[in-house]
């Protein structure tokens, strides 16, 4: 009895699915009708009309659509591998530092994921590209000497030249992101058993090493689930890229719809956009996921 009751609240959950659907797609087409637009991909091959301030390949204004909304995927394909990186390396070393026994260290990651934690995104990317960079001075600044130099032009890491937009954005996305996976990383280095840190701790080894190569091991089959959550996040995230004039796929596309007027063809290609990011993020940490587990057994 209890089988058929679960049956038939599927098939019911189902054609309620496929209801919801149909008076959408029915919707649509009234619309499409109405406008007397239709659904048309054409527009694609038409000149752009617009400049992109960065572009990894070569584009010009009188490309068409199609190359203008390749061009944001890869712009925002850039911002997103660069942020994963260096999000993860942030994230990781303070999530170790919370975990440590430096009084300091742990105060210090602490409130940097507390203060980081409370304040929206949006209002961290204004800062850092309003405050932190445009106000600095055209002379630049090298704390790292040869390494890096900073000025209101943006980052010249090693003789690469990152915009200020680029950098705004790259900067912010990975410090909030990071504040997030400090803590996945916390809470994966407090699921070690004790005597695996008091194991390493008596034969002498220093705290970093410890870490790295006895306990991070270990915890990271608990992490990586939330770390893969906090990737896809930082890649949704990266859409706040318009607000800071960054040409990602999303602000590239905006500009499409508003220029064309094929709201529910850029709505669908930003769709198809993010989706492969998102497939694509989350098909790697699966093959990590299973390299990770394999290793351990």
């Amino acid at each position: 009895m209890k089988r058929s009751q679960h049956f038939c609240l599927q098939v019911g959950v189902a054609l309620a699915l496929l209801t919801i659907l149909g008076v959408l797609i029915n919707n649509l087409a009234v619309n499409l009708i109405r406008t007397d637009m239709g659904l048309s991909f054409l527009w694609l091959g038409r000149p752009a009309g617009f400049a992109l301030a960065e572009h990894p390949l070569s584009y010009r204004p009188s490309d068409s659509y199609a190359w203008a909304l390749c061009m944001g995927w890869l712009n925002s394909l850039k911002v997103i591998l660069c942020g994963l990186v260096l999000a993860t390396v942030i994230g990781v070393l303070a999530g170790a530092a919370r975990s440590s026994r430096n009084l300091l260290l742990r105060a210090l990651s602490s409130g940097y994921v507390a203060l980081i934690r409370q304040i929206p995104l949006l209002l961290q990317l204004l800062f850092w590209y309003f405050v932190a960079f445009l106000s600095l001075s055209g002379t630049p600044l090298a704390p790292l000497g040869a390494l890096i130099r900073v000025s209101n032009q943006g980052i010249e890491l090693l003789g690469l030249n990152l915009s200020v937009e680029f950098s705004a954005l790259l900067v912010g996305l990975s410090i909030f992101t990071a504040a997030s996976i400090a803590e996945i990383v916390r809470g994966g280095l407090n699921s070690v058993p004790s005597g695996q840190w008091e194991a390493f701790r008596s034969l002498g080894l220093p705290e970093g090493f410890g870490l790295r190569r006895v306990v991070l091991p270990q915890a990271l089959p608990a992490i990586l689930p939330g770390l893969t959550s906090q990737y896809l996040n930082l890649a949704k995230n990266s859409t706040l890229a318009i607000a800071v004039g960054y040409a990602d796929v999303y602000a590239v596309s905006d500009t499409t719809i508003t220029q064309t007027g094929r709201a529910i063809e850029g709505f669908f290609l930003l769709l198809i956009s993010f989706l492969l990011l998102n497939l694509l993020i989350t098909g790697g940490m699966e093959v990590l996921n299973r390299v990770v587990i394999r290793s351990q057994q």
